[in-house]
């Protein structure tokens, strides 16, 4: 099958295409390379240094003729949304039109949304969150990937174009960017590995469920031919909070400092964690790695980073 990934050199969307290629499928990215790297891009891949906002993303669908979407670019900086809503929308909304356009006048059949499960609920009203809990985003962030779920309902409506949503958890593991908004356990096993000071935002007692990055790519590979139409939570239903993630990697390192706590972020949920039933129920799938060995294999990868 023809796939093409966008945000294919970043930290999900390159072992997607791993995952894609090792099945077979011909596999194109496009990846503006504002925060993915070139050597996460598997060489079998066709990659078009474009960013998702560009005209000339016509003319790769028209070269490519992609069957499907899997769409992971995007401005994923909670703070950056905050400061800056406009760009965020730019990316998120305007940017995920061009793609929708392009998919529509080039007749892809599936489209496949990496949306998030952490700021579309906003506060919660009740944990774990399932997909009916209601939708009321506190940042920007949330609002413009919420925007781009209604829009694919629309675009299925209106053209038939299939979609599946999966709403993120906190994803974690190799590749992560630990700086800037990169997640907090590749953060923390960066500043433990190289002996600096973890520094904790607020109190530490945010709770989020942390799902190994392989995992991830399993249900994208489960929603190339199913859940037309349907939004997925991929959570394992149990929060893990701050303080409890830094003390177990602080074992599995031998970190000996103890955390600094910073203010804390805003535009963050203080608990949010998501209810898998939904997609355990209609496409099989639940959370295999365990957290400590997704950990593990986390901070290895990082002590093998120069």
């Amino acid at each position: 099958m023809r796939v093409l990934v966008t945000g294919g050199a970043g930290f999900i969307g390159s072992h997607v295409v791993d995952a894609l290629i090792g099945e077979g499928h011909s596999v194109a990215v496009v990846d503006d390379f504002s925060s993915g790297k070139r050597e996460h891009v598997n060489p079998k891949a066709r990659l078009y240094e474009l960013d998702i906002r560009s005209r000339d993303l016509e003319q790769v669908f028209a070269k490519e003729r992609p069957e499907v979407v899997n769409h992971h670019a995007a401005q994923v900086d909670v703070r950056d949304s905050v400061a800056d809503p406009i760009f965020d929308a730019d990316v998120n909304i305007v940017g995920s039109l061009n793609l929708l356009e392009c998919a529509r006048e080039h007749g892809v059949r599936k489209f496949i949304y990496a949306s998030t499960g952490g700021a579309v609920y906003g506060e919660p009203i009740r944990l774990p969150c399932d997909e009916n809990h209601p939708l009321n985003p506190v940042c920007p962030y949330g609002v413009s990937k919420l925007a781009v779920e209604h829009y694919l309902y629309v675009y299925r409506l209106s053209y038939g174009l299939e979609h599946t949503i999966l709403r993120y958890p906190n994803v974690y593991g190799p590749r992560q960017d630990p700086s800037g908004e990169g997640g907090v356990a590749a953060i923390f096993a960066r500043q433990m590995v190289q002996g600096e000071q973890v520094v904790i935002n607020g109190s530490g007692e945010q709770e989020r469920d942390f799902i190994y990055v392989h995992d991830i790519v399993r249900a994208n590979m489960l929603a190339m031919d199913r859940g037309q139409g349907q939004v997925y939570n991929l959570g394992c239903g149990v929060g893990t909070s701050i303080n409890e993630l830094f003390a177990k990697m602080k074992e599995m390192t031998g970190y000996a400092s103890e955390p600094v706590h910073g203010p804390p972020k805003i535009g963050e949920t203080l608990k949010i964690y998501l209810d898998g039933a939904k997609v355990k129920r209609e496409l099989r799938w639940e959370p295999a790695v365990a957290l400590e060995e997704g950990l593990r294999a986390t901070i290895e990868s990082f002590r093998d980073t120069p």
